[in-house]
């Protein structure tokens, strides 16, 4: 069993939703199985539109990565706009652009529009592990200026740089300011509470055990009970296991372990990061870190393929925060704790649409507080008829794991090493 202790985002909460589990037998239009942003978006935007919408969660909202993750609303997909425009063409490329705009705005939106209290800061600084990555930076950045029309980011010198942040580890970075950072869970428990105002209800420690398609709809047993819907939302992404075999494959659970420092006081989180705004490096495994309002270091940095977590989380992430925060060696970590993600082949979101009533959004790659919110208003409107965002993202090819859900570790495991050498070495 956790020890929530452990958990920053557990300890700072702001609110308490607590829902029956689901027992019984209910008819609705829209059955949701995840209870993270994917699927308390997707409830908030079908409930505000008159639908039945009911939500299952094995366990807590907010228990995997929307609660846990490392709080950052990125800008983009995790490839580069000129990566994008080679594999699908500039114009699908340029949809893809927008959608990921469109996701960041809806966050904001939200928060803006019912005064969500999860300490939005604006600005997400990406920064250059490696020389050449400096060079394909200050590239996308020209580009989306020039071609975008895209004025929200720039291109940070290394001199600047080191003014705005006290590492010595990065040769340049992109600063975004329409991005920012904010507290996960609050805003994910908002969603939740929201949902519920709309109409959606919702269910906690509540196993969905067996999803069987027919006629007549979709049948969801749970260990309870059973409902019968329209409409089926995989909102389940690192959790999915072997509910649903057909796009499992899709997908790679992965672990990602993040720590928070004992307070260090406003100098000091300002003399680390200047001007507050959250920080993600080139590195294939990346590591990600800001500031916290109560002025500690939160930083994640990475990552296992198992199904366990170390025993000792922070001293699993310590070489990381010390090799970009040299003068933080021997920082007392109050905090250390780890969930479980979803990653593609690709690193691009999988979305698609079943037999036009199981919709399936997964697979964020570590882009998922925006791209996950956005994917319940998609999903709405792809319900409601209008399928055509939705499909920007459905017809960006995910290609299956080699092996299969069983054999696809080993592959992994041999690509993050080989990925891992690269970062060390090289330029």
């Amino acid at each position: 069993m956790e020890d929530k202790r452990q958990q920053y985002y557990q300890q700072t909460a702001n609110k308490q939703i607590n829902c029956p589990p689901f027992s019984g037998y209910q008819k609705v239009d829209v059955c949701i199985i995840g209870g993270g942003l994917t699927g308390l978006s997707t409830a908030l935007h079908c409930a505000t539109r008159g639908l039945s919408c009911i939500l299952l969660e094995a366990e807590t909202l907010g228990f995997g990565a929307s609660g846990r993750n490392g709080g950052q609303v990125s800008p983009g997909q995790r490839l580069d706009q000129a990566t994008l425009e080679a594999k699908v063409g500039h114009e699908p490329a340029g949809k893809l652009w927008h959608l990921a705009l469109d996701a960041i705005d809806l966050v904001r939106n939200l928060i803006d529009r019912h005064q969500i209290d999860c300490d939005f800061v604006p600005g997400v600084l990406h920064t250059a592990f490696k020389p050449s990555h400096a060079r394909e930076m200050r590239n996308n950045v020209r580009k989306l200026n020039e071609e975008y029309g895209y004025h929200d980011t720039r291109f940070i010198e290394r001199d600047e740089l080191s003014q705005m942040l006290a590492s010595p580890r990065y040769h340049g970075a992109e600063l975004d300011m329409r991005a920012g950072h904010l507290h996960p869970l609050n805003f994910t428990l908002a969603l939740a509470q929201l949902a519920q105002q709309a109409g959606a209800t919702l269910y906690e420690n509540s196993r969905a055990i067996r999803i069987q398609s027919n006629k007549q709809g979709i049948k969801i047993d749970t260990t309870e009970g059973q409902i019968q819907a329209q409409k089926l939302v995989l909102g389940c992404n690192g959790y999915l296991g072997e509910l649903f075999p057909r796009v499992a494959g899709k997908i790679m659970p992965i672990n990602n372990f993040i720590v928070a420092t004992r307070p260090l006081g406003e100098n000091t989180a300002r003399a680390l990061i200047r001007d507050n705004v959250a920080v993600a490096d080139s590195k294939f495994v990346i590591n990600y870190f800001r500031t916290t309002p109560d002025h500690r270091l939160l930083f994640g940095g990475g990552e296992n393929y198992s199904s366990r977590f170390p025993d000792d989380i922070s001293a699993f992430v310590r070489p990381y925060l010390e090799e970009i925060f040299p003068q933080l060696q021997g920082i007392e970590l109050d905090y250390g704790w780890g969930g479980t993600l979803a990653i593609t082949l690709n690193r691009m979101p999988h979305f698609q649409c079943l037999d036009n009533r199981i919709y399936v959004a997964q697979g964020y790659s570590g882009h998922g507080v925006a791209l996950a919110t956005l994917a319940g208003k998609l999903i709405d409107q792809a319900i409601a008829g209008q399928p055509e965002d939705f499909t920007t993202l459905a017809r960006y090819p995910t290609p299956t794991f080699p092996g299969g859900t069983w054999l696809r570790y080993p592959g992994l495991v041999a690509g993050m090493l080989y990925y891992a050498l690269r970062d060390k070495f090289g330029n």
